[in-house]
């Protein structure tokens, strides 16, 4: 029986947009199928934005920029802690709306909702974080301060593996900065955007400061040529990233762009091989293997890998791989079929090119499931040049790759084009320290196998992970968020008289 809820199945209904402070019907007439991934049938239907419905999402957030950026932080800050007692009250239906869209574990999906939480708590904190530097006196009767201020209309372009999270990354910390928000989520599961949108009107957000545009790349597109959209936030995979930076870019606006990843977890002979075998379960087949920050590859040191493997086949075997709303799955379907598909292709491909297939999530019976169902997935002896190595495959794939030695393992990490997150397993501290200085990647765990910066430090990947300057969230989201100004400023009785021609210096 359904532990989460034992009502009846979402029915097939209209999502359209929400502009203005109100839910909008949509006027393009193109359409996309939601599916819930576990039955796979459809539940809706969502409505897929035209050029003029992005622009009238635009209009709504530039009308309302004018008195939201030059309302006092600290009532910014009471609505956001509004919002955050309204996303406690309501944070098992937000993480209801996820399973049934998505696909993850009602458990994670939990999980998800309070880490974005978090952020809400973060940007509460606006006051503070916006406070800049005053110097008294710098010379001449000349005092010198900064400010940081909004940049106007700014919109966030998220993806389908945390419709909760990812979008709260963005729009809590670009609000409370005093931007206004245009949200397009993706059109997979578009249904949290839409309640999100929701219960910040119900916080007090004045209509027009946050809103929602559902679509596709006609709907990115109009975005990234928009002349009133300032900046633009993505989270996805790193063609689109790169996309979205080089041509978002060239119009002059700020973009932060995080692309893909091929997370690996280094296992060191020393470490704790129980520790290592849970972190490797959790972080590879967690989610299904949809996060960015997912462990899709183990590496090996030394004598430590067939142990490794010998522990590592019977759990993956007995995953509890079933619909994500029962609260003892461990792990759920994929989000649609078309993406099973390219994670089969994946897995033929390993076998094809010459890895030793330990276990194939093809052959699991849930596979054979009217939903989106693939079983967990590992590989030995993987080659760097396979393509299950060099690829992103977002799915439950572990591949292993064995090294002989330390060095070997930050060479062989140091040389993938991806740098988002990495992990390592050892008891050796100066193992550890030097593993953290000498790895080139943005985000490291030493025995934490995914290493997500809490919402006061910064999120974001080094190499072809992250294009832009600014990292997600954090400070870093501070200041992607405002620009900088600074102020001189000196009152005409300590003015000399005179012009003066020569660089002016502290006097």
């Amino acid at each position: 029986m359904n532990a989460v809820n034992e009502q009846a199945q979402l029915s097939v209904q209209q999502l359209g947009h929400f502009i203005g402070g109100a839910p909008a019907a949509p006027t393009s007439g193109r359409f996309k199928d939601v599916f819930n991934p576990a039955t796979g049938k459809v539940t809706g239907s969502v409505a897929l934005a035209s050029v003029e419905e992005v622009d009238a999402a635009v209009k709504a957030a530039k009308a309302a920029f004018a008195t939201w950026s030059e309302t006092a932080p600290i009532k910014r800050a009471r609505i956001l802690f509004k919002f955050k007692e309204l996303l406690n009250r309501h944070h098992d239906e937000l993480a209801l709306l996820i399973t049934r869209e998505h696909g993850k574990v009602f458990t994670d999906a939990q999980g998800e909702v309070v880490r974005g939480i978090e952020v809400v708590e973060f940007a509460c904190g606006i006051p503070n974080l916006l406070k800049t530097d005053f110097t008294d006196q710098i010379g001449g009767g000349i005092d010198n301060w900064n400010l940081r201020q909004p940049l106007g209309v700014v919109a966030g372009i998220t993806p389908f593996n945390f419709p909760v999270m990812v979008p709260m990354w963005m729009f809590p910390v670009a609000l409370a900065c005093g931007n206004t928000f245009v949200l397009k989520p993706s059109e997979r599961d578009p249904s949290a955007s839409l309640r999100i949108a929701e219960l910040l009107k119900e916080a007090g957000l004045p209509d027009g400061v946050f809103n929602v545009v559902n679509g596709d790349k006609v709907a990115v597109d109009a975005l990234i040529e928009h002349p009133d959209v300032a900046a633009l936030s993505f989270v996805g995979s790193t063609p689109i990233a790169e996309y979205i930076y080089t041509e978002a870019s060239r119009r002059g606006k700020r973009v932060q762009a995080l692309g893909g990843a091929k997370n690996h977890l280094v296992v060191m002979p020393d470490a704790d091989l129980d520790q290592a075998v849970d972190a490797l379960i959790g972080a590879a087949y967690g989610s299904a293997g949809e996060r960015c920050m997912a462990i899709s590859v183990a590496v090996a040191v030394g004598h430590v890998a067939d142990e490794l493997i010998e522990r590592l086949v019977p759990r993956v075997k007995s995953l509890v791989i079933k619909n994500g709303e029962n609260l003892d799955a461990e792990m759920g379907p994929l989000v649609t079929a078309e993406h099973k598909a390219k994670v089969a292709g994946y897995i033929a491909s390993g076998e094809a090119e010459g890895a030793k297939l330990i276990v194939d999530g093809r052959a699991h019976p849930v596979a054979s499931e009217d939903g989106f169902f693939i079983g967990g997935t590992l590989f030995d002896q993987v080659g760097t040049q396979m393509k299950i190595y060099q690829e992103e495959i977002f799915g439950p794939v572990l591949a292993v790759v064995r090294v002989p030695d330390f060095a070997s393992a930050v060479e062989l990490i140091n040389a993938h084009e991806f740098g988002n997150g990495v992990s390592l397993f050892t008891s050796d501290g100066g193992v550890a320290r030097a593993f953290g200085r000498q790895i080139q990647v943005g985000m490291v765990g030493i025995n934490v196998p995914i290493p997500v910066p809490m919402a006061w430090h910064s999120f974001g990947g080094w190499k072809r992970s992250l294009f832009g300057d600014h990292h997600a969230y954090g400070e870093e989201g501070v200041r992607f968020y405002t620009r900088y100004k600074s102020i001189m400023q000196r009152w005409p009785d300590s003015i000399a008289k005179g012009a003066e021609f020569t660089m002016p210096v502290a006097k």
